[in-house]
């Protein structure tokens, strides 16, 4: 047995490609290999109670292994999944990458959860308060439109409507920083985060993901970062805006999972004012 928790499981998950069936794009012979390295049988029956798929094997391997060997394991192969990105011109998914390395550094006794707990904790009570959105740097029209989601976000709190909370603060954070982008596009462009083509051009701001956004945000001072760290919590729950990701992950957010997505809106949101 080990610490996983099943919200730890889900960013593994995400992050190794295991909603088909696979473990990133190990063949049989190559994960057999691979886990010969760690002194794993991974093909014996041992692994095998919920079925002779590579991503069932590894979820037996979550279920029966303690800390400190399933840690080593997972650090090698989010090592091979940033290296598979490098080589193939892929976009790696930096929020979920950067909470599973935090998972396996806290198995590995790198980072006590403890504190992580209470920093999440200390954050989390903090009372903020939505800026003057006038101060945004975005276009009036923008944030007029802001606006009137805020309202509508808190009316879906009261309502019960969580997962429309979620959806309607990711679509506010990534709107203000895309505007804020637009405002301030040489800080942005210069930075060392800002995503490149093939030609290892800067991309349009128009084709940068909120991952990035928020990255490059970060970089240039505009959030601090905790705000960063939570910001992509926020959009990793956004994501589930597809059915088909929300189904896999068994995501169903309740109250204070919408309280939370709404608190780290307004923090950004502060920060982006010049309010914090």
């Amino acid at each position: 047995m080990n610490s996983l928790t099943d919200i730890d499981k889900r960013y593994l998950e995400k992050i190794l490609e295991m909603s088909s069936g696979y473990v990133l794009d190990y063949s049989d012979a190559t994960y057999g290999e691979f886990f010969s390295r760690h002194k794993i049988d991974i093909h014996g029956s041992r692994y095998q109670i919920y079925g002779t798929s590579k991503a069932k094997k590894m979820r037996a391997f979550w279920e029966l292994e303690p800390d400190n060997v399933v840690a080593p394991v997972l650090d090698e192969m989010l090592a091979s999944y940033e290296v598979d990105c490098e080589l193939n011109g892929r976009e790696a998914e930096k929020g979920i990458l950067d909470k599973s390395k935090a998972i396996v550094a806290r198995l590995g006794g790198k980072i006590s959860g403890a504190e992580d707990a209470d920093t999440e904790d200390v954050f989390l009570n903090q009372e903020f308060k939505i800026p003057n959105l006038q101060k945004l740097p975005v276009e009036p029209q923008i944030a007029t439109i802001i606006e009137q989601r805020l309202s509508e976000a808190r009316s879906a709190l009261k309502a019960g409507a969580f997962l429309s909370v979620i959806f309607l603060c990711g679509s506010v954070l990534e709107g203000v920083l895309l505007g804020t982008a637009q405002s301030n596009p040489e800080k942005f462009n210069r930075a060392s985060s800002s995503p490149k083509n093939k030609e290892g051009k800067v991309k349009p701001l128009h084709e940068w993901s909120l991952a990035q956004l928020i990255d490059t945000a970060c970089e240039i001072d505009l959030l601090e970062v905790d705000v960063k760290k939570f910001s992509h919590g926020l959009r990793d729950f956004r994501n589930y805006i597809h059915p088909y990701e929300q189904l896999i992950s068994g995501f169903f957010p309740d109250q204070h999972t919408a309280k939370v997505c709404f608190q780290v809106l307004k923090t950004a949101l502060a920060s982006l004012a010049g309010e914090r």
